[in-house]
């Protein structure tokens, strides 16, 4: 292996988040960029096992801007030669309460307010859009039409490409051993390949963040939470352009891909790890399918589609999306180790919310003047607050069992 070059900024973590840092990173013209991934490909990790859904409907007009920059950053990626396979198909959410219906007004009121365009629509509407599901239980549809999906690998691919020809350079199969500070300064990274010198470094690292963290010397409290989807073989009728669908009372999101359904759901009761009960050398614990837990999103969904049931699954989706106690992300720098910078504890949201995270990065690096919703993100949140990690796995599992609460 070649020795590493030095770079103004090195990020560690070829996923999406990685990727995505880079990619806005280098459109804001700083493309001495130096992308560290252990892997021998990006993407591989995280980002592979995501559903690769991107909704935009959120409760506050600040996080659905957020949202619409990723979309905007899909749809300028899928004008390139590697696209992330982009698919703007829309999406509807289901209610099926009257507490829910109220939730969705204010959805659509927050939507209007950051100029997303989003319907409540009637249920003959909605089963003009999703001809399969029977909409008799829904009491409220929320339909945006420019949500979508992408391909997980595909994004990762397309920001690697679009980097790689504004400057920014890979380096794959490569071990982070060490992050060296001087003078309360990072100055460089060694790996496996050597040690390479910069002014930041940008820790992207998944569910190793909390291991490169601390390399620097900061502990951060993200927790690996388990999350289990499935798809089934092709079945008659499912459409590729079918929208996405979100259910929230039923725990349930879904899509179609390859013919077949893409099925996945939030547990009750969540499995998470502690980061500190595996190496930065190693690996979290194997995730084995949990069938009473994949079993019950088919029986959830059965009420309102019931052709889905006993459908044979060809492939379960499953990994450890990290969360943090506050459900929020973890961007920005440290107020104690200058030049390290965060961009981990994504909450489900690395590969959808990539383009977004990119520019909150950003903002927090090369603005004088963050927003106070950039600067709400910063580690320092946490390194200089107390806290315990008892706590913290709880309020971060209960940041993921309670993804749809109201």
């Amino acid at each position: 292996m070649n020795q590493l070059p030095n770079a103004e900024i090195i990020i560690i973590g070829g996923g999406a988040v990685g990727c995505g840092a880079a990619y806005a990173l280098a459109r804001a013209g700083r493309t001495d960029i130096l992308l560290i991934e252990r892997a021998d490909d990006v993407g591989q990790v995280t980002t592979s096992q995501g559903a690769g859904l991107c909704g935009q409907v959120r409760d506050s007009a600040a996080r659905i801007k957020l949202a619409m920059h990723s979309v905007s950053v899909f749809r300028e990626l899928q004008q390139s030669d590697v696209k992330p396979d982009w698919h703007e198909v829309g999406s509807l959410r289901i209610a099926l309460s009257e507490k829910r219906v109220e939730e969705f007004r204010g959805l659509k009121r927050a939507a209007d307010d950051a100029g997303l365009e989003a319907h409540l629509v009637d249920n003959t509407e909605a089963k003009r859009r999703w001809p399969l599901m029977d909409f008799t239980p829904a009491r409220s549809v929320l339909w945006c039409p420019s949500d979508g999906w992408m391909t997980p690998r595909c994004v990762t691919r397309s920001y690697e490409r679009a980097c790689e020809r504004m400057g920014a350079r890979f380096a794959t199969s490569t071990d982070v051993e060490e992050i060296i500070v001087k003078n309360g300064r990072v100055t460089a990274v060694k790996t496996n390949r050597g040690a390479a010198e910069c002014k930041y470094v940008i820790n992207a690292a998944g569910a190793h963040a909390y291991h490169i963290a601390k390399l620097a010397g900061l502990e951060l409290p993200i927790v690996p939470v388990r999350h289990e989807y499935y798809i089934t073989v092709p079945m008659p009728g499912l459409a590729p352009d079918l929208p996405c669908f979100r259910i929230p009372e039923l725990r349930l999101y879904g899509r179609v891909r390859d013919g077949g359904l893409l099925l996945g759901g939030w547990e009750p009761r969540s499995r998470h790890l502690d980061p500190r009960s595996f190496p930065l050398s190693g690996e979290p614990a194997g995730v084995e399918a949990d069938w009473d837990v994949l079993d019950g999103f088919e029986k959830s969904l059965a009420q309102l589609f019931p052709g889905a049931k006993g459908l044979e699954k060809s492939f379960v989706g499953k990994g450890w999306p990290t969360f943090t106690p506050d459900g929020r992300f973890i961007i920005g720098e440290s107020c104690r180790v200058k030049g390290f910078v965060m961009a981990g504890g994504c909450n489900a949201h690395g590969i959808s919310g990539s383009g977004g995270i990119g520019k909150l990065l950003v903002e927090s690096l090369l603005d004088r003047r963050p927003c106070a919703y950039v600067k709400s993100l910063s580690p320092d949140r946490f390194t200089e607050t107390s806290w315990t990690w008892e706590a913290a796995r709880l309020e971060a599992a209960r940041v993921y069992e309670t993804y749809y609460g109201v």
